[in-house]
């Protein structure tokens, strides 16, 4: 892999992260480092890519005062895409990514206990429905889905590039898949649940669905 300056300051972030989950003093984390964000780099992907684990590591290392165990959080949002298979049914991405984090976190002798705590974060980014009092699902879902309240030209790149990773699907299809993920995200009681995110971004967030929404159901009408 290329060490670019962005690559060895990803890399710093994950072992950082390894230490304090409690991995083994003598494990060798670089490789798995290395190995997970080579996942993250595959061609196929357009928005699942090195630049949104950045965008969610940055998150939540502004706001890691708000999390339990942080560490924790940041391995989550290492795993939490790291299988991303636009062709997969259902959530089976995010089981995957989750059996993953259980297999390399252990293999570096990170505690069982802090494992399964990441593996449930990840878990979480499958439908981002978080109970009350969950301060680090909170953390790690808000940082994941801080993309939909960015400014109207920069959510209409993200949407391009989900839909550049659906390549495959046929537009009528597509459509109807991404009105359904709209729809589900727009039906959750809160997109952000932390109070400082989601006082700055909540309605900014509703705002992109809504005109994303309206826009593939303008489509739709006007070829029907």
């Amino acid at each position: 892999m290329r060490q670019t300056r962005a690559v060895i300051d990803l890399l710093d972030r994950w072992r950082t992260a390894v230490r304090g989950a409690g991995a083994s003093p003598d494990a060798s984390s670089g490789g798995a480092g290395e190995q997970l964000l080579g996942r993250w780099r595959e061609p196929h992907r357009h928005y699942h890519t090195p630049a949104h684990l950045t965008a969610v590591l940055d998150v939540v290392d502004e706001h890691a005062d708000l999390a339990g165990q942080v560490d924790l959080v940041r391995l989550a949002a290492w795993f939490h895409d790291a299988v991303y298979d636009p062709r997969a049914p259902g959530y089976a991405n995010e089981h995957d990514s989750a059996a993953l984090a259980d297999e390399v976190l252990t293999g570096l002798g990170v505690p069982a206990s802090s494992v399964s705590e990441v593996r449930r974060l990840v878990l979480l980014t499958a439908g981002h429905a978080v109970a009350p009092g969950d301060r680090d699902g909170a953390l790690l879902c808000d940082a994941d889905l801080a993309v939909l309240a960015t400014p109207a030209a920069g959510y209409q790149r993200y949407a391009a590039a989900i839909r550049r990773e659906y390549a495959h699907v046929p537009e009528p299809a597509f459509r109807a898949g991404r009105a359904a993920v709209l729809t589900g995200l727009l039906a959750l009681p809160a997109l952000f649940r932390l109070p400082p995110l989601a006082g700055r971004w909540e309605e900014p967030a509703r705002d992109n669905l809504r005109r994303e929404l309206a826009a593939l159901s303008g489509e739709s009408e006007d070829e029907g």
